[in-house]
Order: structure tokens, then sequence, then C-alpha cells
């Protein structure tokens, strides 16, 4: 009879060997500089005390302005963005001298819901779904950022699926010209995170 052994204890998603994970300047930008309509998301991560996380690392994924995704999973099929260059991922780590994370892209358009494939059936708000990933955690954390102002924040069956009282930790800020959005991994006001 064989022995069972234990479970392997977890380990944090660090991330501690950078190599490959930067992907410097390059991969800030969704799109290129100089595209028209273009911007900054630029934010901090804070742990539980509201100190910036000098180790963490953001990854970003979104449509085009027109909703759309190049992949094979967008259920209306993948299709090429008519933005030039762009690429809807972004990765920015805090370990720079100012702690920041950002991302130079372009507002993407509203999606079909979950499970729709009609086009008059219900929307998603314009968004970027963001993955934290950082020290101390056993699994990335999963949130979006939504835009101050949109409309269709009202309607969005993610966003409202959220107490009205934490949705404000999904809400950018303007910032000049852009946008900010602080990550609170935990604590007074820690943004909401998603389980998927």
């Amino acid at each position: 009879m064989s022995e069972r052994l234990g479970l392997t204890p977890s380990q944090t998603v660090g991330p501690y060997l950078a190599i490959g994970l930067d992907w410097g300047a390059e991969g800030r930008m969704v799109v290129p500089e100089g595209t028209p309509g273009a911007f900054w998301i630029t934010g901090l991560v804070l742990d539980g005390d509201g100190e910036p996380m000098r180790d963490a690392l953001v990854e970003t994924w979104q449509a085009d302005p027109e909703g759309r995704f190049d992949t094979p999973e967008d259920p209306r099929g993948a299709r090429p963005s008519t933005v030039e260059g762009f690429t809807g991922l972004g990765r920015s780590a805090t370990w720079e001298d100012d702690l920041s994370w950002r991302v130079h892209t372009v507002r993407p358009g509203a999606l079909p819901a979950a499970d729709v494939d009609g086009a008059d059936g219900p929307v998603e708000a314009p968004h970027i779904d963001v993955n934290v990933l950082a020290r101390g955690m056993l699994d990335r954390c999963v949130t979006r950022i939504y835009f101050p102002g949109e409309p269709l924040n009202d309607t969005d069956p993610v966003l409202q699926s959220v107490p009205a009282d934490r949705r404000g930790t999904l809400i950018a800020r303007r910032d000049g010209d852009g946008y900010r959005f602080d990550i609170r991994v935990q604590g007074p006001g820690e943004t909401v995170f998603f389980a998927v």
C-alpha cells in the first residue's frame, strides 16, 4: 500500500524573478504614442496600510474602441482593430522610481454582456480588465476599471452586481488628460476583486 503525501505548501505569486515579466516601456503601450484619443491610466498598488507596493505587476486587457477583440474567444469572431498598433494588452511593474503603474491606451467600446449574442441585448459599459500580482498573494487579483460619467455604468450587469457603496473602487478618476486608478489590495477602501 502506498503512502499518501500531503499537499505542497502554497507559494506567493511573486513577481520575484523579473526576467520576462517586465516588458518595459513597450509593454505599457496598448496603443503607440500619437494615437488619436489615446491617454495614460496611472496609479499605485497599495497594501493594507495604504503604502505603495514596490513589487507588483499590473496587467490590463481590453476591447478596442468598437468593443471588439482580435481573438477567437470573441463570440462575434476575431477581427483586427481599426486602431493601428492596438494590442489590447498592457503590462506595467511598480518597481520603478515612483512605484506607479501606467498604461497608454484608448477608451474601449461597450461589449455584449456575457452569453448574449443579440445586438439588442444588454451590454457591459466600457471597461478595462485588470490582473494584479504581488508579494504575499497566493493568486492573482482580478478587477476592472470603469470610466467616470459613462451612462452605461448605470446598467452594466457586472458593476451593478457590486454593492453600491463599493462601486467607486472600480471607477477611475480624471487626472489631467488621462485617468488615475489606485488599486488597494486590502484594508479600508479595498478595491473590489472578482472570483474568476
